[in-house]
């Protein structure tokens, strides 16, 4: 008999899988185990990844997504461990995990099921890894929020158990489905999930029975896992609340008596879910909607404000609000209609002509209604000022508000940690992709004395001990593990001493052709670049970017241009920025533009736009020697350029000239 059986239901998650298996190969050294990997139908070719890696893994190929507890069954039944471990895909394992779970449970014979502490990808604990059963005052309490208010709380935060010390072992209700370490005589008593349960809920009812026959559930804090939590989720089709809720409904049918009170309060339950989850994804649509419906009316009455005269006092009261707010709804349809409102974009041109098509169309009702057509004058007044007020509010959101999220596409500064052959070779693939989002600015060893040393080019630039001081002197966002530079006992404690840094960790594949983290899976290899269409060159990106030249370049001109002139008349050394603004003629002649490359590359067949007073090259941290670096720089900027990327150079560059003390000369 194995010492371990680990069985893992796997849908559409393959990369996440591949990693998984590569930390439980280095966790199985010491116990003896088999792998059972049973795939709900995945379309990404999971099972020949794994066919391929690891021959030795048992697969089971559904036709189907039968669902976790219905997958996990297949393998139970065929398991031949002393202990049995139901783990999620999407998790990493440490070196000592399986050693610990065996360790513990031969120590306490009365458990019948364990789980581990589970982290977050940002090192913080994952709630759901212990819990409580879904009683009706639990349930209150998780729907009403009182769960998370008073997190300290015995009496309100039962549901995760949030008032235990996370560093402590404990007897619990239930542990996660995510980690489930099983005595195998407890299977053969209590038999596997409930097929009943789709998704969700299963390990809760699985927890209920092996309490119901006399063993116990424990919480162990000796090793941890992280685990992604909800990739396979995003990956399908299901609404997640509703089954989470419909779950949490069957196992109080099931377990506890039903009652009105219970079943209201799981609708409710759901019902507010689903309103939090339609808020946040169409969140832009709904302070799009909102702002312009406020600013519509509020312009109409301002117009009417300007327009009133003794000979026309204004809108006649008896038609108060409705002559404010018709109109403004009239035009939110109108703009719907034409598309003006979407989740993920603020379009100031679809805004501008969903406000003509509104006016033609309100101008044409007031001409057959002529009995409402109290004035055109305050008509045309309303929408002259609504395109600069819906304009000037979209921009400024774009700018100031939403940018990080929508339009942060500058490549991201990265550390890699590492220092050995595959390491460095890892830093190599992701240089040599020019496509890559990734500005690796640097190496982290592990010995202090390795500090200022270059491998191949790649400075290290510190080590472990230092990583959080480092993070935060280069702006550093991501943070790239080799999956053989460093054990994973290491990445698990930097990860929790990084917790809170706002910094992404990603794990590099056995061989170097992906990278996963929390929601990324970044591929590595090279992309043709003459079968990519870049931004640069479509004929609007263009047009736009030649008319913020045109009119930008003149205002500096006029205003700027000749005091700087003078001034330099005066000074030996000249400072970036004079010598920005004495290339403001070419930008205006067309020869140059305010952003874009440093210099041409003549063996790229594409065209990478007009060489820039400023770009990625003065704004980024990279090696400006390096041509390759240089390369990548341009034809990235090239890929992804739009107005509001160049905006954000521009502010940068404005930023090193006056703020950051950088300012050479």
């Amino acid at each position: 008999m194995v010492d371990v059986s680990i069985i893992i239901v796997n849908y559409n998650v393959k990369e996440f899988l591949l990693n998984l298996l590569d930390s439980l190969e280095k966790a199985s050294k010491s116990v003896t185990t088999e792998i059972i990997i049973v795939d709900n139908n995945s379309t990404d070719g999971s099972i020949e990844a794994i066919n391929k890696k690891y021959p030795a893994v048992k697969t089971i190929r559904n036709k189907e997504n039968v669902g976790f507890g219905s997958a996990n069954n297949q393998a139970l039944e065929i398991s031949k461990g002393k202990y049995l471990l139901m783990i999620n895909p999407d998790t990493l394992v440490k070196e000592n995990t399986l050693t610990a779970m065996i360790k513990f449970m031969d120590k306490n014979p009365q458990v019948g099921i364990a789980g581990c502490k589970v982290l977050n990808p940002d090192g913080s604990l994952q709630l759901a890894c212990r819990r409580s059963f879904p009683t009706p005052w639990v349930s209150l309490t998780k729907v009403t929020g009182l769960s998370k208010l008073f997190p300290k709380s015995k009496l309100f935060a039962k549901y995760n158990l949030t008032y235990l010390d996370e560093n402590q072992t404990n007897e619990v209700d239930a542990v996660s489905g995510s980690f489930m370490f099983m005595r195998r005589e407890t299977y053969n008593k209590v038999g596997g999930f409930d097929t009943d349960f789709f998704m969700y809920g299963e390990d809760l009812d699985l927890c209920y029975r092996v309490q119901k026959n006399g063993y116990k559930v424990f919480y162990v804090k000796d090793t941890e896992i992280i685990h992604y939590k909800g990739e396979s989720t995003k990956r399908s089709k299901i609404d997640e609340t509703k089954i989470f809720y419909n779950a949490m409904h069957l196992f109080v049918r099931k377990h506890f008596s039903s009652s009105f009170i219970v079943e209201a309060i799981l609708q409710i339950g759901i019902l507010i879910r689903k309103l939090l989850a339609f808020g946040n994804l169409n969140k832009l649509i709904i302070i799009a909607i909102f702002l312009d419906f406020v600013s519509f009316i509020s312009l109409v009455k301002f117009s009417e404000n300007i327009y009133a005269t003794q000979k026309w006092p204004g809108f006649p009261n008896i038609y108060s609000p409705w002559v404010y707010l018709l109109p403004s709804l009239f035009q939110i349809i109108v703009s719907s209609l034409i598309g003006a409102y979407k989740r993920n974009s603020l379009s100031v041109l679809e805004s501008i002509i969903s406000l003509f098509v509104g006016f033609i169309l309100i101008t044409s009702v007031t001409f057959f209604f002529k009995q409402f057509a109290f004035s055109r004058a305050v008509v045309l007044l309303t929408y002259a000022f609504a395109i600069v007020v819906f304009s000037i509010w979209r921009i400024l959101f774009k700018l100031f508000l939403i940018k990080k999220d929508d339009y942060r596409i500058i490549p991201q500064n990265a550390v890699l940690v590492g220092t050995d052959n595959k390491a460095l070779d890892l830093a190599k693939k992701l240089k040599d992709n020019l496509n890559s989002n990734f500005n690796v600015i640097g190496l982290i060893g592990k010995d202090i004395k390795d500090i200022g040393k270059e491998f191949e080019h790649n400075k290290v630039i510190g080590t472990i001990g230092n990583l959080k001081k480092i993070l935060a002197e280069n702006n550093i966002t991501k943070v790239i593990f080799s999956s053989d530079s460093i054990e994973l006992k290491q990445v698990f404690a930097t990860v929790a001493e990084c917790q809170g840094e706002n910094v992404e960790f990603l794990m590099s594949g056995n061989e170097l052709d992906y990278m996963v983290g929390k929601s990324t899976i970044a591929q590595i290899e090279k992309v043709p670049l003459l079968k990519v269409q870049y931004n640069i060159s479509i004929l609007t990106h263009r047009i736009i970017k030649r008319i913020f030249d045109i009119v930008f370049s003149f205002i500096g001109l006029l205003f700027v241009y000749p005091f700087v002139s003078l001034s330099n008349s005066f000074r030996k050394n000249k400072s970036d920025f004079s010598k920005a603004v004495k290339k403001l003629p070419k930008v205006f002649l067309g020869k140059m533009s305010f952003v874009g490359p440093k210099e041409k590359h003549d063996d790229i067949n594409l065209y990478l736009g007009k060489l820039g007073i400023t770009g990625l090259w003065f704004t980024e941290i990279f090696n400006s020697e390096n041509n390759e670096e240089v390369k990548r720089q341009n034809l990235f900027y090239a890929k992804n350029q739009n107005i509001w990327l160049d905006l954000e150079i521009i502010g940068k560059t404005f930023a090193k000239y006056f703020l950051t003390g950088k300012n050479n000369g």
